[in-house]
């Protein structure tokens, strides 16, 4: 599910920017670009995903460090009603004390390294998502900044002055992007018929790794019709729709149209 992972940390990262204060084009495509690529990070419990894949060799090992970290975790904490499992796949790095504790140190990097971390931190999921999303996304990082300029937006900057302009006012909310990539990641995963435990260690029915499901009827499983002929078109379509000014470049489409065709 790589690409629909990425595609609603997308979309949540667009949805997310604007409550933590981050308004201009220039702040946001760089923070929902960070978001894309960290929705992708509880996939490193799989060494056939993106982002165990990514680096080769070095993110390989720690795929491999994560699965041993998972497994461990889930015998030493496992309920009495918990299945047998391994505990590596969809465990430790699928839940919502992972998704925060990760989002507490990349917060606490942005804080205190300034607009390098920020930038590093953002490189790095910006990586994760081009993976599996390809070029535009940071084609989009790109025209953001460009955007910025050539609007008047911040006025005597180049287009990399933007990029770090935009960086800057980010500062410790890339947390915020590491955090919510990774439980976009989680809700993602309940969809399926497999569940997700991000719950976890809230016991539920004897359960402390209870995979949150949708009721039977409505899950479907990965790389399933439901999702590449659903899921990704309608995620395609809210990443544009929210986009910043977006809504209001489809009205006034519409209201052009409409006055073309009534005048006709």
């Amino acid at each position: 599910m790589g690409r629909s992972h990425a595609l609603s940390g997308w979309c949540a990262g667009l949805v997310a920017a604007p409550l933590i204060g981050l308004t201009s084009v220039a702040e946001v495509v760089p923070f929902a670009a960070a978001t894309a690529g960290y929705a992708l990070v509880p996939d490193l419990d799989h060494p056939g995903a993106k982002a165990s894949r990514l680096l080769g060799p070095i993110t390989r090992i720690v795929s491999a460090a994560v699965r041993t970290f998972s497994s461990v975790l889930y015998r030493i904490t496992k309920g009495p009603r918990d299945e047998d499992s391994t505990g590596k796949h969809r465990h430790a790095t699928h839940t919502v004390a992972a998704a925060a504790l990760l989002g507490f140190l990349a917060a606490g990097a942005g804080a205190k390294g300034g607009r390098w971390a920020v930038l590093a931190v953002a490189l790095a999921g910006l990586l994760l998502a081009a993976d599996v999303l390809g070029d535009w996304i940071i084609t989009a990082v790109i025209g953001a900044a460009v955007w910025s300029v050539a609007g008047g937006v911040i006025p005597g900057m180049t287009a990399a002055d933007a990029v770090q302009a935009g960086l800057a006012e980010i500062g410790s909310w890339i947390g915020v992007a590491v955090a919510v990539g990774m439980f976009v990641h989680c809700l993602g995963d309940s969809l399926t018929r497999s569940g997700c435990p991000w719950l976890w260690p809230l016991p539920i029915r004897g359960e402390t790794w209870y995979e949150i499901r949708l009721p039977r009827p409505l899950r479907f499983s990965t790389g399933s019709w439901v999702e590449r002929l659903i899921i990704v078109p309608l995620l395609l379509v809210g990443s544009f729709l929210l986009m910043p000014g977006a809504l209001e470049l489809v009205r006034n489409f519409i209201s052009t149209t409409s006055v073309w065709v009534a005048g006709q």
